[in-house]
């Protein structure tokens, strides 16, 4: 069945709707209008407001009142418009959701589940194209995704959603128009990497929106007689390290693509777990491409100079193998 990474969420929200009374969803203009990113079109009249709940502009109180939700029994699924905007809510995602379970000493959890769209590509410039997964990355007691896939996008809300503590959802607004053929084994679980393509000579790491570009260098190394693997994060919290240190034992060369910016990134620490677990099996230091160290451009083409591109991961791959 051909639907694009929208429609594939969508779906994964209607069923979880559907399926279980506990579960509603609630934020910024996803009742009415149908979501920011039309995600949740036709769902207020599916399934009333008691379910799906338009809320004001304050992703502190929302986000708060989704955590109240979830401690009393419920299954919300909070979307937050962007990710920058999710910069207000910060005190209740970490001295909270995340900090309950450890501070109650097990007797609280806290089942809520947080999507947000993220990244840059849209020429919104630097107030609304931020990339801050390796933020919530860094956070004990929350769990992390990042699907790229369509198969990915329809699979991780079921297992998120049973998930007892907090799970936090980056959607790339890249991907909302990527349309591709759902797989049939689009069940996945929210703990393991995925190798999405064979390879002998250099480990290329990604998640999220730079996946596709991964993909397109990919066949251009190919075609240069050079065979990459493509390794698709997919979960940024915890990360899967065996995964990771599977695929340099094969290739013996990383290249790590994150379009967060290289300092501070989780292009960083997934560097530094392969140094820490894999350091003889590389035949060279690991490389990383991340974004430029400024804030996002308006223009087009500055935006796009300052983001990582195909020609950017082939010419890192190339001089990792010293062509």
């Amino acid at each position: 069945m051909k639907m694009t990474y929208r429609e594939a969420i969508r779906q994964a929200m209607f069923d979880a709707l559907a399926a279980d009374p506990r579960v509603f969803l609630m934020g910024e203009d996803v009742g009415r209008y149908g979501g920011s990113y039309a995600c949740s079109k036709g769902f207020l009249e599916e399934f009333g407001a008691e379910r799906i709940r338009d809320t004001p502009l304050s992703e502190l109180g929302f986000v708060g009142a989704g955590i109240g939700a979830a401690l009393g029994g419920l299954r919300p699924i909070v979307e937050v418009m962007t990710v920058n905007f999710s910069l207000l809510a910060l005190d209740q995602i970490v001295n909270t959701a995340a900090a309950l379970r450890h501070m109650s000493g097990g007797q609280f959890s806290v089942p809520l589940v947080l999507r947000m769209a993220t990244g840059a590509g849209r020429q919104l410039a630097a107030q609304h194209s931020h990339s801050l997964e390796n933020w919530y990355a860094h956070i004990p007691g929350i769990r992390v995704l990042a699907p790229a896939t369509i198969g990915d996008a329809r699979g991780m809300l079921a297992p998120a959603l049973a998930d007892p503590d907090p799970v936090v959802i980056f959607e790339h607004a890249q991907l909302y128009n990527l349309e591709g053929a759902l797989p049939d084994d689009w069940r996945c679980d929210i703990a393991t990497a995925a190798v999405r393509r064979e390879g002998t000579d250099v480990s290329l790491i990604t998640y999220g929106g730079s996946l596709p570009k991964v993909f397109a260098a990919a066949e251009q190394l190919a075609a240069e007689g050079i065979a990459a693997e493509v390794i698709d994060l997919r979960v940024l919290r915890p990360l899967d390290t065996a995964t990771l240190a599977a695929s340099l034992r094969r290739t013996h060369k990383a290249v790590v693509v994150d379009e967060g910016w290289k300092s501070g990134s989780l292009a960083a620490e997934v560097m530094a777990r392969l140094v820490e677990e894999c350091f003889y099996d590389l035949d060279a230091p690991p490389a990383r491409v991340c974004s430029e160290e400024v804030p996002i451009p308006y223009a087009r083409h500055m935006e796009e100079a300052a983001l990582p591109q195909v020609p950017k991961i082939v010419s890192a791959a190339r001089r990792m193998l010293g062509k």
